[in-house]
């Protein structure tokens, strides 16, 4: 049966989605649509990445029932480790699997994007482990508050290239990316980070991050003997660790999915990052999704306490998954997220990144069942965010 939630031919995702994008880059994306599925689906593809995943990632991450966190809000709270792979993060599942593409595509160096840094260490990680030229652009803002995974990029090889323009985060990093793919097209390899971006990209993210609900329908057999939770909650920026968190339970309606937004000062303040909320139809990096524009097109800067999240826009699949209602879309404040990443490291010795926090947050606003079985998709851990963290303590 054909999923209504997987994109078509065309890279589209009911409305969302397609590949717009300058004529100078369709060879580039031509050649990668023409030949992704054809490598993910080979055998040896799939050895070689499964091998990597476990032996060098740590795969399988585990669902640990945390049963601290599970008695203050009355229900069974599962956390799905994604802080627990190599790099701290659900990134690294990304770059593994399109390093093994950019590679059979005979590409010889990589560029990404990067915006709370751990796509960049992810991609730096695995050029170092391939012996391929890495170039990772990040806006100046976030090189100043994610300095320690700058110095990681660095330490693994990778050249870090500030984004000056704009408002010096995630979405000018991307232009960057973009203008220099444009400039090298013969032997750089674009290697993004979420399920954003020109067909085939958010299609090919989501394939390589659906390892986390595969995972989790054995280990949820294994825990609660069944295959399906009720509720899968996850953060969403551009959303790859949403789309690897649902994949799965797209088509059954009987999971819900709950995407947690950044509200950053409040939805309305004029300091947000909830598209969903503030946003409308529009392009956003070369697919048709939903972005915060002014009336003019123009795209307007997105806030966040959260590196990873302050994004102007979501990928194609998250818009779709928004307007027909298959996903419930909720947001949390800078505050609801500092409150939540302490909440669970007091209760459960457990420091998560910021983006995750923002997961954590909505537990306190949906009424939850005794039995029911939800299942929150901690994709990052803290360290990176310790800075932040210190400087909020006790406030």
């Amino acid at each position: 049966m054909k999923s209504k939630f997987k994109a078509d031919k065309n890279g589209y995702y009911g409305q969302f989605g397609g590949a717009f994008i300058p004529e100078l880059l369709y060879p580039n994306v031509k050649e990668l649509e023409d030949n992704y599925l054809k490598i993910i689906e080979s055998e040896s593809f799939q050895k070689e990445y499964k091998r990597l995943l476990k032996d060098y990632v740590g795969r399988p991450t585990p669902l640990y029932l945390a049963p601290r966190l599970s008695e203050k809000y009355g229900t069974q709270i599962y956390l799905k480790r994604e802080d627990l792979n190599h790099t701290g993060a659900h990134k690294v599942n990304n770059t593994i699997g399109q390093i093994l593409i950019a590679k059979q595509l005979g590409k010889k160096r990589i560029i990404a994007e990067t915006g709370a840094g751990q796509h960049g260490v992810a991609t730096a990680t695995v050029c170092a482990l391939m012996n391929l030229e890495c170039v990772v652009f990040m806006g100046e803002i976030d090189i100043k508050r994610q300095a320690p995974n700058v110095a990681r990029m660095k330490m693994l090889g990778a050249k870090v290239v500030p984004a000056t323009s704009g408002s010096k985060t995630l979405k000018d990093a991307t232009n960057e990316a973009i203008r220099d793919w444009i400039g090298n097209p013969e032997d750089t390899y674009y290697l993004i980070g979420s399920v954003v971006g020109p067909h085939p990209y958010p299609d090919m993210v989501a394939r390589l991050q659906a390892i986390i609900s595969e995972e989790m329908k054995w280990q949820l057999k294994e825990h609660t003997g069944k295959e399906t939770p009720d509720t899968v909650i996850a953060c969403v920026g551009g959303g790859s660790n949403a789309a690897g968190a649902f994949y799965h339970f797209l088509d059954d309606e009987s999971v819900e999915l709950i995407a947690v937004e950044a509200a950053g000062l409040g939805v309305h303040s004029g300091e947000s990052a909830a598209t969903s909320q503030l946003g409308d139809v529009g392009v956003l990096h070369g697919s048709k999704t939903i972005l915060m524009q002014d009336e003019y097109g123009q795209v307007i800067e997105p806030y966040s306490i959260s590196a990873g999240l302050d994004y102007p826009g979501i990928g194609p699949l998250h818009a779709y998954l928004n307007e027909s209602n298959r996903a419930k879309f909720m947001n949390a404040t800078d505050q609801e997220a500092l409150d939540a990443a302490y909440e669970l490291t007091k209760l459960e010795g457990i420091i998560p990144a910021l983006e995750s926090a923002h997961a954590l947050a909505v537990l306190e606003k949906i009424d939850f069942k005794k039995d029911q079985v939800v299942v929150v998709n901690l994709s990052g851990r803290g360290d990176k965010d310790l800075e932040t963290y210190i400087k909020h303590l006790g406030k």
